[in-house]
Order: C-alpha cells, then sequence, then structure tokens
C-alpha cells in the first residue's frame, strides 16, 4: 500500500438541508474546490431543494431553535426560546445576509453561475423534485 500522498481529483458534495448555511456551505466547498480544478459535482436533495429553487434560492433562513452552535453578536449563547418568537428567525437571517455580503459573498444565484461556470455540475434530486411537485423550470 502507497503511502504517496495523491491530490484530490473529484469531489460530490451533498445539501441536504435548505437552512442558509448548510446551503452556502455546499456552495463556498463546490467554489474552492473548482478554482482548485478538481471535478467538483453538487447533488440537492430533500429540503437543500431549496438552494436551486428560484423561488427560494435567495430567500434562505438561519434556523434559530435547536441550533446549539447559534451565538448573539459578542458572542453570547443564543437562548433557544428566543429563536420561537416571531420574527426573530427573519431578523437573524437578514443579519446573516448582511455580513455575508459585507465580505463579497454572491448571492445564491450568482454562485451556482460561478461554480457551473468554472465546470463544477449541479444535480437535483430526481425524487424529491417529484415529491415537492417541482419542474425543471422552477429550477436554476
Amino acid at each position: 500500500m502507497s503511502t504517496e500522498k495523491k491530490p484530490l481529483e473529484k469531489v460530490c458534495l451533498i445539501c441536504a438541508k435548505g437552512s442558509l448555511e448548510d446551503v452556502y456551505a455546499s456552495l463556498v466547498m463546490a467554489n474552492g474546490a473548482v478554482m482548485e480544478g478538481i471535478e467538483t459535482n453538487v447533488f440537492f436533495t430533500f429540503f437543500g431543494l431549496d438552494g436551486i429553487t428560484k423561488k427560494a434560492m435567495n430567500h434562505l433562513h438561519t434556523a434559530t431553535t435547536g441550533n446549539p452552535a447559534m451565538r448573539m453578536p459578542g458572542g453570547l449563547p443564543f437562548p433557544t426560546m428566543l429563536g420561537g418568537l416571531p420574527g426573530v428567525e427573519s431578523a437573524v437571517s437578514s443579519m446573516m445576509r448582511k455580513q455575508m455580503e459585507a465580505l463579497d459573498m454572491p448571492p445564491v444565484d450568482e454562485f451556482l453561475e460561478m461554480i457551473t461556470a468554472g465546470g463544477g455540475k449541479i444535480y437535483a434530486c430526481k425524487l424529491a423534485v417529484d415529491m415537492f411537485k417541482l419542474k425543471k423550470e422552477d429550477l436554476s
């Protein structure tokens, strides 16, 4: 068995959750792989389909309940009960988007264009597309 390290040639990422942070995690990793010349495939399934659904892709939210890593500005833990209050998820999502814009992170549709323009491939799970009654024209 050889211990020689070989460069990564292919990567397949699976996005199964439609939250802002989950979709962006897939897109950031995919874009990084494409930029390194790695053959890149991104598979969107179940709620992750929101990341490639035209109506939803640029309106993703950050889950505020049940997220133990959620922090308030300044690093204080985010109380789970607070996340259930009306408007909190929307406000947190808006804050996240503003921070991402400040870092020049492109919106989802632009990120997808960058990935495909660089040779990356995007796939939608046929089962999930049928289950959510989506059509090809609903997807980016």
